[in-house]
């Protein structure tokens, strides 16, 4: 396929963007069975970037206050309630953290940023690549992008508790998500700057943590393709996050910011990015980020691209409510589809919904918007809460979703359970 016809494709699209990088998924699936896959078609993808760069003690770096957090091993869930009286920005402070391994800590004074591959002029090689210093981007035409990032496995625990079907991976509720106001160079800057050919199919950022071992077996740094066309249209290199330079937990000194996309794709500690002329593959677009169980395919569904549509409410988790006095209820809704239209909340368990108000008059397509549902119990004692929105394509949250044994991308209506005393 030309590269013209590649840009007329809507990549955001997990059939498209299949049939453009793929031809077979068995084929994909045999490759990701042996460690053949590790390597990549590029090769030396497990070849280091130089020394290791130091591990944070205990895995993340900044406190993890139990009112702000729920600790998940070397991962940190943002509880809801962290996000009351917050403005639209998730603060750095409060900012969920997902890690294959630990938070490395490097120095961006001597960080550098690698590009090489068939898909660039000269076609350099890992071991001579092209190289921009932190000085480097930062000289770099900049802009400044909103955007939440989420974890692909964010709501995962409810396919069991909601719908009785264990879920492999970390059992996140809801706070896997946070949107934040990002800054720094377009991807399709820096890859214009290192000589992209229009061969160029796909590229291949890859981050700066250690080693990622998948039941005893080492599968490299954290690796996943872009599209040619998805890289070029909107992908950030950020290198500030909130008014600030990057923290440790979320990638500093720099790392991609792909809106809309499942959050495995925003690379953080990006070290170096392959650019090819040929289809590229990792186990993080072929072992694992796909679909597999009952109703998807047996070599499973295409590589997961964009997020789907998910609500919150800014409660604990069986909250305890005031019966004297009408509720503000408060919470947030976002999607990988587009803008939120409709926010819609049930408090007698999905019975009723009535329309909550939201409160951001033009909500950010690539953010969340904030909503408010007015609320006086008829009693005390036990409730759920439901909220469900619709974007602007129309997607609306299911009541369930047909299960996937990773626990990805589950977009059903949360049963937020309070009680009211």
């Amino acid at each position: 396929m030309r590269s013209g016809d590649r840009d007329d494709l809507d990549l955001t699209d997990e059939a498209t963007y299949e049939r453009l990088r793929s031809p077979s998924r068995r084929a994909l699936l045999r490759l990701s069975a042996g460690a053949g896959l590790s390597a990549g078609l590029g090769g030396g993808l497990l070849t280091a970037l130089g020394p290791p760069a130091a591990a944070a003690a205990g895995g993340i770096v900044k406190p993890l206050p139990p009112e702000l957090f729920i600790s998940h091993g070397t991962n940190a869930e943002m509880r809801w309630e962290a996000m009351r009286r917050q403005g639209y920005l998730t603060p750095a402070d409060r900012f969920f953290v997902r890690n294959h391994t630990a938070t490395p800590l490097i120095d961006a004074r001597t960080w550098s940023l690698k590009l090489w591959g068939t898909g660039l002029r000269g076609r350099p090689t890992e071991d001579s690549p092209v190289e921009l210093t932190y000085e480097d981007l930062l000289d770099l035409p900049s802009e400044t992008l909103t955007a939440s990032i989420e974890c692909t496995g964010n709501g995962r625990g409810f396919f069991a508790s909601q719908q009785g079907q264990e879920a492999s991976g970390t059992p996140w509720k809801l706070g896997a998500v946070g949107v934040a106001r990002w800054h720094g160079v377009r991807l399709s800057t820096v890859l214009r700057r290192a000589g992209i050919t229009r061969e160029a199919v796909d590229i291949m950022p890859r981050g700066l943590d250690a080693d990622y071992v998948d039941k005893g077996e080492n599968l490299g740094r954290v690796r996943r393709p872009l599209p040619v066309a998805k890289a070029m249209k909107d992908v950030l290199l950020a290198y500030r996050m909130n008014g600030a330079p990057l923290p440790a937990d979320h990638g500093h000194p720099v790392r991609l910011v792909v809106p809309s996309w499942v959050g495995i794709a925003s690379v953080k500690w990006l070290g170096d990015i392959q650019v090819a002329d040929e289809p590229l593959f990792s186990p993080w677009n072929t072992r694992f980020y796909r679909l597999f169980g009952p109703a998807y395919p047996p070599d499973g569904s295409a590589p997961l691209t964009r997020m789907n549509v998910k609500s919150a409410f800014e409660l604990p988790w069986e909250a305890e409510l005031p019966a004297a006095r009408p509720l503000a209820l408060r919470g947030r809704s976002w999607s990988g589809g587009g803008r939120i239209l409709r926010v819609e909340v049930s408090a007698d368990g999905g019975a009723t919904w009535r329309p909550a108000r939201l409160r951001d008059r033009h909500p950010d397509p690539r953010g969340w918007a904030r909503w408010e549902f007015g609320w006086q119990p008829s009693r005390p004692g036990p409730y759920e809460l439901l909220a469900r929105a619709t974007d602007e394509t129309g997607a609306t949250q299911p009541a369930t979703v047909p299960f996937n044994r990773l626990g990805y991308l589950f977009g059903a209506v949360v049963r937020h359970p309070v009680t009211v005393i």
